[in-house]
């Protein structure tokens, strides 16, 4: 919205200096700037109202060595206010309809799968918490609940989708248009130029796996005060770059990726997302003041999925989000281990509880985690030039 704002200012007037708003690197500072001032603005009212309608977290003695376990580590952190996520939600949905250009489709289907994959988490905690139904929604119903919003995004991306929006694939030596792909529904193979798999009709199936794992595995690593926060900062980082470069012609040619027209609104909407989750933050680091809940963890996977759709990494994602991958696998091994061989691969799961029972400090698992989401970020921010 701005940037159409500025764009009636005209060349020769005194604000004309304010045309600087159309780059997508100033709209995107801008973006991060007010999503963070958001929340630290709003946030204290959100926990107050949190409080009041005693939407707080609380923690369960259930049975089983695990269960008991986990309620004696956690047991501190009962009563704390949780449903936080609806301030990250609020800050990235203003942030990115104030900055972003409103006129492409790709901030849309990325704005569908935010706030999609948000209600459905929305959903789940106003049953635990507000309602006290101590199961919300019943698991095959959260399920169902994320491949009907994924298959919708799915058909829209792929029946809708390209009929506005174009990928192509140029580079140094093949200075034309490049390779013009048929819709969005191909992979694009790590490490190798002009290397495409079509998938056709499976990419539907494809799209709607990407979105539900990635929302799941960032819920699974929500389980310690900032950890889900920090970890998909570094990601939301690595793929505001990738955004931002496959928005621009010269860059997709140079690094051999798909170019993007419109790509740059994904970058304002990641750095709405990086100001939001610094806000969010200031209030959930250990020890926490409130908590995401799954309408925050759900709204962050879906968001990262989405991009990673849209800008054709969905590779780089299992990179950059490789600590949700990590997660996500030890629950999985986990279950498997026990139901076939009747033993547990780790102490507890998710991988975060594993190092906690095992003696390890909260913060020092959280700041660990941290750092390796990061390095893991970089790397994927690096495999860009590896063609």
């Amino acid at each position: 919205m701005i940037d159409w704002l500025c764009s009636l200012i005209p060349a020769d007037s005194q604000w004309s200096f304010l045309r600087v708003l159309n780059y997508v690197s100033v709209r995107a500072g801008l973006a991060l700037a007010f999503a963070f001032l958001f929340c630290l603005a709003v946030g204290d009212r959100v926990i107050a109202h949190l409080r009041q309608l005693q939407a707080v977290q609380y923690v369960r003695v259930s049975s089983g060595e695990n269960a008991i376990s986990l309620h004696e580590m956690h047991s501190h952190k009962g009563g704390v206010p949780t449903m936080g996520g609806v301030l990250m939600l609020g800050a990235v949905v203003l942030a990115a309809l104030l900055f972003g250009q409103l006129g492409q489709p790709a901030l849309w289907l990325c704005l569908l799968a935010t706030v999609g994959f948000a209600a459905i988490g929305l959903r789940d905690d106003y049953l635990k918490v507000v309602q006290r139904n101590s199961n919300g929604l019943s698991a095959r119903g959260k399920l169902l609940a994320q491949v009907a919003l994924a298959l919708g995004f799915a058909l829209l991306f792929v029946y809708l989708f390209p009929s506005i929006v174009h990928y192509e694939v140029s580079g140094p030596g093949n200075p034309g248009p490049g390779v013009k792909m048929e819709g969005p529904g191909f992979l694009i193979v790590p490490f190798f130029k002009f290397v495409a798999i079509s998938l056709g009709v499976l990419f539907i199936p494809f799209a709607v796996l990407v979105l539900t794992g990635t929302s799941n595995a960032v819920n699974l690593t929500d389980g310690l005060d900032g950890l889900a926060t920090g970890v998909t900062i570094s990601a939301a980082l690595c793929f505001a770059v990738v955004a931002y470069l496959a928005g621009r012609v010269d860059a997709s040619a140079y690094l051999y990726i798909p170019y993007l027209r419109g790509g740059g609104e994904l970058t304002v909407m990641l750095a709405a997302l990086v100001g939001a989750c610094f806000g969010f933050l200031w209030f959930n680091a250990h020890p926490a003041q409130m908590f995401m809940g799954d309408t925050g963890s759900m709204m962050l996977g879906g968001m990262l999925g989405a991009v990673a759709l849209l800008v054709k990494h969905e590779f780089l994602l299992l990179i950059a989000g490789g600590i949700f991958v990590a997660e996500a696998l030890s629950v999985i091994l986990q279950v498997g281990s026990y139901k076939l061989r009747g033993k547990r691969i780790f102490r507890m799961a998710p991988l975060h509880h594993h190092f906690e029972r095992g003696g390890l400090a909260e913060s020092k698992i959280i700041a660990r985690f941290w750092i390796v989401s990061a390095l893991l970020a970089l790397a994927a921010v690096m495999t860009l030039k590896i063609r």
